[in-house]
């Protein structure tokens, strides 16, 4: 199946400059031309983008994204170099989410706290805590 720039902005939610911006940074490298010249992504295209957003989504720079996408260009012989790359990002993945799951934490404690002081209407005495300081 073939998709045309303005069906992959609608399937993926890139914006078109960002489809275009792939391409010309070498993230992109199977979006082919039709007779007209504009752009036509293929399956193997659209299985990029899923890559390449994933990668980005969960924090990997642009620069090692590339470098990624140029290893699996060069084939077979890097795949082990491949490899340790996705264990990388997946660990520092891994510690992005315990971070954020921290922060959740401190979240979930400020929702309750303001939860409690809606009950009852004010902030003052409430369990027994000093009332929060306003920003």
């Amino acid at each position: 199946m073939q998709y045309s720039i303005r069906e992959v902005v609608q399937r993926t939610g890139l914006t078109a400059s960002t489809l275009r911006y792939y391409e010309r940074e070498g993230l992109l490298c199977a979006v082919e031309r039709n007779g007209g010249g504009r752009r036509v992504y293929g399956e193997q295209a659209m299985d990029w983008l899923g890559i390449i957003t994933c990668l980005k989504n969960t924090g990997m720079p642009i620069q090692e994204i590339r470098r990624f996408v140029t290893l699996c260009g060069q084939g077979d012989a890097t795949l082990e170099e491949r490899y340790y790359i996705i264990l990388r990002h997946r660990a520092a993945t891994e510690q992005r989410i315990a971070a954020l799951r921290k922060e959740l934490e401190h979240i979930d404690r400020k929702a309750a706290y303001y939860r409690a002081a809606c009950e009852v209407g004010t902030e003052k005495c409430l369990n027994g805590c000093e009332p929060e300081k306003r920003a």
